[in-house]
């Protein structure tokens, strides 16, 4: 049974006249539903439907605004009508007129999503509780939409934060080339060139300035090779568990204390290039930080690839430190770290306790994440 009746002219939410679906299966009911409307300032009309069957004939025919719906029908219920409202792709607020459910079956049913409850002894308030929950519908589709918004600026923020940690990356591993390549090599040949010159002179003059030449030349060595491991560390090339041993070793050699590397890689090579160097920054940082406020700590670092993800984890026995410092100015390199994993999926957690060590765990999964995930639909 589908009725419509166009009636009166109110404001309301919409601008335009409210359209009402009633599920109602008394003829007596629908009707006072009615009057109670015609009674009112809202503008509206109405359909009516009394089973499931004309419930769904009526949601295929048009659009509703609003749905008004008794609680219990002949082997139907209000909660299985609201569960076919919600397959549609704008479900519209629903209200339960009902004389026959109890105070637990409404917030019940208000708890699943339906707007509002009404019993029918308190028809009068009827267009005023329409208008309520319109509005309510309003409210929660604008607040929907900027979710949605605020959703799809994230998600663009996280691409173009990717784009430009890998555009680093690149830079920074092109960089190191030209220097390995044009000054490294330059360095070399020089080095090589005043060591000839030494051997093919006897003026002990000359042999001074060529030692001081030789001793500049490796003091440039070693500053190429230092910015060369900033950039770009070659090491990579060698796999992750070689990158962090030599890590491992050259922290143990400058601070004099034992770092235990306990690494379980299945398949080293075949962690993207993402992953890796993540992986390597954030030993690299925890290790930097360990010399600077825990120089006398030992460190454990663990990494393994079990599962989907790959964890490492920098563990030391050092003072530790307040967890709320994280909060404020200090802890950008962590912060930094944080960014560098959120952007290939991962995450980086921090714990620490005064005087009970710090622990520095990353988790990256070993798939990196899609480059254009697909956005929620709109309300």
């Amino acid at each position: 049974m589908n009725r419509m009746i166009a009636l009166k002219h109110e404001s309301n939410p919409l601008g335009n006249p409210v359209k009402v679906l009633h599920l109602e299966d008394s003829d007596a009911d629908h009707l006072l539903v009615k009057r109670a409307l015609e009674g009112s300032d809202l503008r509206f009309s109405i359909a009516r439907a009394d089973d499931k069957q004309s419930l769904l004939a009526s949601l295929l025919d048009q659009e509703f605004d609003i749905v008004l719906m008794d609680y219990r029908l002949p082997g139907f219920t209000a909660m299985d009508a609201w569960a076919e409202l919600s397959k549609l792709s704008a479900t519209p607020p629903c209200v339960i007129v009902s004389g026959a459910i109890g105070e637990a079956a409404a917030v019940a049913a208000i708890q699943s999503g339906i707007t509002d409850y009404l019993h029918k002894d308190k028809l009068k308030e009827l267009a005023r509780v329409i208008l309520r929950a319109l509005k309510l519908h309003q409210s929660e589709k604008e607040r929907q939409r900027t979710a949605n918004a605020l959703e799809e600026s994230e998600r663009r923020i996280s691409e173009l934060a990717r784009h430009l940690q890998s555009s680093l990356e690149q830079e920074r591993a092109a960089i190191s080339r030209e220097i390995h390549d044009e000054i490294g090599g330059a360095l070399a040949a020089m080095n090589l060139d005043v060591a000839w010159i030494k051997r093919h002179t006897e003026s002990p003059e000359i042999l001074e300035r060529l030692s001081a030449i030789q001793q500049m030349v490796g003091q440039a060595l070693t500053a190429t090779q230092r910015i060369m491991q900033n950039t770009r560390p070659a090491i990579l090339d060698q796999g992750l568990a070689a990158s962090v041993q030599w890590l491992s070793e050259a922290h143990s050699k400058r601070v004099g204390r034992r770092v235990l590397l306990n690494c379980r890689l299945d398949n080293d090579t075949a962690l993207n290039d993402g992953a890796r160097l993540t992986a390597y920054r954030v030993v690299q940082e925890s290790l930097t930080n360990i010399g600077k406020y825990a120089p006398a700590a030992d460190v454990l670092i663990d990494i393994a690839d079990g599962g989907d993800g790959l964890t490492v984890e920098v563990s030391d026995n050092g003072p530790g430190f307040d967890m709320t410092r994280l909060q404020k100015t200090a802890g950008f390199g962590l912060k930094g770290l944080s960014e560098r994993a959120k952007n290939i999926g991962g995450w980086l957690d921090v714990s620490s306790t005064p005087g009970r060590g710090t622990s520095i765990t990353l988790t990256l999964p070993l798939q990196p994440p899609p480059t254009n995930p697909t956005t929620s639909k709109n309300p």
